[in-house]
């Protein structure tokens, strides 16, 4: 759950003082509402939500609390982040290699949420078979005895 403080304060950032990455997210915001009628004009009303469930589901995932739920949501929260904050495929020089660091970044961030968020179903299998496994083992071990 090491992922989590950088939710935390990133999400904090965008709750206290969303101005500047609503003017970022801006072309993004406006390319999303074709796709999601109903979306609110207010784009800082909409970095302050994403922000909070950043914070929301940043500390519950600390906390262990519903980790693949927290996960999931902190995973939807991302990838609008990642593309409104980082599109470095926009921009030239310096400015897009620091972009391009922080989109990657972004991306391996994702791929860890999504090995939390699926985590619960690859440890129910497995356990599911080391029991049957074990189970097998006794049977022999009996069978020998």
């Amino acid at each position: 759950m090491l992922t989590a403080p950088i939710f935390i304060s990133g999400g904090y950032s965008a709750v206290k003082d969303p101005a500047g990455k609503a003017a970022m997210a801006e072309s993004t915001l406006d390319a999303l509402r074709d796709y999601v009628p109903g979306l609110p004009d207010d784009n800082e009303l909409l970095v302050r939500i994403n922000g909070g469930v950043q914070v929301l589901a940043g500390a519950t995932l600390l906390l262990g609390i519903k980790p693949r739920l927290s996960a999931w949501a902190l995973a939807g929260s991302l990838v609008p982040t990642t593309l409104a904050g980082h599109s470095f495929w926009e921009m030239e020089g310096g400015e897009a290699k620091a972009h391009q660091t922080q989109f990657s970044k972004n991306l391996a961030a994702l791929g860890g949420l999504l090995l939390i968020a699926g985590s619960g179903s690859s440890r129910k299998a497995i356990e599911k078979a080391s029991a049957k496994a074990a189970k097998k083992a006794e049977k022999r071990a009996l069978k020998q005895a």
